[in-house]
């Protein structure tokens, strides 16, 4: 096998290793009266290349190389009460201002969680108003 082939072989298997959910999703945690899980995100990049050719002697050469790099980078914290059920009962705590599509996706989100959370009958309810002639 040639040389670069196994370098290419070699970063990709090493890329992958990181490319596992649990560098994405922590294991939870169990701290008390709530569960706290990370989130993080995961960026990678490669490349690769080779070349040959022959000198001003007439001698021939050849080479190459491959390399790669992996970030991972905390986005959030779940946090889960085990004493409130539903929806209320789960957090989301970002570690970064959110871009502003992420705002628009929260917000949205926001907007359609109250519009399915149950009416609660220990509201006031409005008078009806007298007609008047």
């Amino acid at each position: 096998m040639p040389v670069v082939e196994e370098e290419i072989k070699t970063t990709v298997g090493e890329i992958l290793k990181i490319l596992s959910m649990k560098n994405v999703v922590s294991e939870p945690m169990d701290m008390g009266d709530r569960i706290v899980i990370t989130i993080t995100k995961v960026g990678v990049a490669f490349g690769a290349g080779s070349g040959e050719g022959k000198g001003e002697r007439g001698t021939a050469g050849a080479g190459g190389g491959a390399g790669g790099a992996a970030g991972v980078t905390p986005i959030a914290v779940l946090v889960v009460y085990k004493n409130t059920p539903g929806p209320e009962g789960v957090k989301v705590l970002p570690l970064a201002p959110p871009s502003a599509i992420g705002q628009a996706i929260g917000e949205i989100a926001s907007a359609m969680s109250e519009k399915m959370r149950p009416k609660t009958a220990d509201k006031a309810e409005e008078p009806a108003k007298a007609e008047t002639k």
